[in-house]
């Protein structure tokens, strides 16, 4: 596969292998894919086809059984400060504040603590939790303890954001809000971002790319350029080109 200069992520011929004592659990088989800076990426598959398991991969978080990563020209064999990872779950330390759990990994820098508090602040700022400084995670709803998660991957102002199915977890209404603020913050810095999500419309309306998995072991069935007009709002998803879009996407995934 070729990348160009541009390319800040790429996945070469890559597959993974789980040992289980049954001559394994084949979760990825043969993907390849490049990411360009500042893209947006979403990937959506079948439940199970191994979608996390990519993510991982990307990270630096597992080997791959074959196959490899390059992030920025150079193999990835291990976790990277310039990426940044979004679990699922916001998992915050609840005996820590919120501008604590934000600051964290800069803590764990001995980076000093006047560095922490303006660059903590600013992501503050940026994801709209002004004021919630001094709260701790039992005080916020689902929505803000994500934001709290995604500034915490931010603080190290990584060149790549890898979300994990983050809005998951929350209810209908704020999920649209986390996506229209999501869209808000990837406007605002310079970051590639790569997001698994099960939610076709919520992929289609984030992404300047979709890449559809097949079920396990896991496949590229389609890539798929969006080219909605940015920016975007939630209106735009009863329009028939979003639909159009959706319809690939849908019938990509459903050829499994």
């Amino acid at each position: 596969m070729m990348t160009d200069s541009n390319t800040i992520l790429a996945a070469r011929n890559l597959s993974m292998i789980y040992p289980n004592g049954e001559g394994g659990l084949h979760a990825i088989d043969g993907v390849s894919f490049s990411v360009s800076h500042q893209e947006f990426l979403c990937v959506v598959g079948p439940s199970g086809c191994g979608k996390t398991t990519l993510l991982r991969l990307l990270a630096g978080l597992l080997k791959p059984t074959f196959g490899e990563v390059t992030f920025e020209g150079q193999p990835l064999i291990r976790p990277r400060r310039r990426i940044g990872f979004v679990f699922q779950q916001a998992n915050l330390m609840p005996w820590r504040t919120v501008v604590d759990n934000i600051g964290l990994p800069l803590e764990l820098e001995h980076i000093s603590a006047t560095e922490i508090e303006i660059r903590s602040q600013s992501l503050l700022d940026l994801v709209g939790l002004s004021g919630f400084e001094d709260s701790y995670p039992r005080d916020l709803s689902g929505g803000m303890a994500q934001r709290v998660a995604i500034a915490r991957a931010l603080i190290h102002e990584p060149e790549l954001l890898l979300l994990d199915e983050p809005f998951g977890f929350l209810d209908a209404l704020t999920r649209e809000r986390m996506e229209t603020e999501l869209m808000r913050i990837w406007a605002a810095r310079t970051v590639t971002v790569i997001m698994v999500t099960h939610s076709i419309s919520e992929a289609i309306l984030l992404a300047d790319r979709v890449i559809v998995l097949s079920a396990r072991p896991a496949q590229l069935r389609l890539d798929l350029a969006i080219t909605l007009p940015r920016p975007r709002n939630l209106k735009m998803t009863h329009t028939k080109a979003f639909g159009g879009f959706a319809s690939q996407v849908r019938e990509a995934i459903e050829r499994n």
